[in-house]
């Protein structure tokens, strides 16, 4: 695809960008809240799925942060509707971030860089061994998911690698958000005095929230291990 043919649709990209952002920010604004955020997902009924999906897809192809998001599907959808719902939302905005750069800005980046040898090394490491780095990279909790979304798309990494990495990689951390999303509606509901849960419920809710939370720490840990022995052997990545 020509840099001329790219025109059009970076055009209307830059065109969308403002507005898309304004209806975002007042989504994100409104009632401030995780629980107003809740109703008006409920309000929607069957459509509050779409909307949610739209909403995290946009968000995270704009750059706006999805940890709220993913709460905010604990809230709304449960620890397993709403992990699935957020894990497919954040997988497809993650994938469209990928093919906006692969094709609309990797051409141009290329001939920039190609005689840039860090760059180079990156791009010849991420074509290598695309899946493993990918994989790492979502599995520590210190990278920029969004950010590394387009930068990703700038290397030589196969689509359906990353797809497959990206997707396996951000679970544990979905499930996280989510079980705090979860816990966090249950505190709500005990502190307004609601029907809420009975003891034990509370008690198996905290005990699988900490056990989620060592898990996801673990993994972390073992993904900062490997990408340093990844950097020993010459095939890090530095965003």
């Amino acid at each position: 695809m020509g840099p001329s043919k790219n025109l059009p649709i970076k055009g209307a990209l830059v065109l969308a960008s403002p507005i898309v952002i304004i209806i975002l920010g007042r989504l994100f604004l409104m009632g401030n809240s995780l629980e107003s955020f809740n109703l008006w997902v409920e309000d929607l009924g069957e459509w509050g799925y779409i909307a949610f999906f739209g909403i995290y897809v946009l968000s995270t192809i704009f750059l706006l942060p999805g940890s709220v998001l993913t709460l905010g599907a604990g809230f709304s959808f449960g620890i397993v509707v709403g992990s699935l719902v957020a894990s497919i939302s954040a997988t497809v905005g993650a994938s469209l971030a990928f093919l906006i750069a692969r094709y609309l800005a990797r051409d141009t980046i290329l001939k920039k860089l190609n005689r840039n040898v860090k760059f180079a090394a990156i791009d010849s490491a991420i074509g290598r061994e695309g899946g493993k780095i990918v994989l790492l990279l979502r599995l520590n909790p210190i990278s920029p998911f969004n950010a590394l979304n387009y930068f990703l798309g700038l290397t030589a990494i196969r689509f359906w690698s990353y797809l497959l990495a990206s997707w396996i990689g951000m679970i544990p951390g979905t499930i996280l958000y989510v079980y705090l999303g979860v816990a966090g509606k249950a505190g709500l509901e005990a502190a307004s005095g609601g029907q809420g849960r009975s003891t034990l419920e509370y008690i198996f809710l905290g005990i699988g929230l900490i056990a989620t939370l060592i898990l996801t720490i673990y993994i972390a840990q073992i993904a900062r291990k490997a990408l340093q022995e990844s950097e020993l052997h010459g095939s890090s990545i530095e965003l």
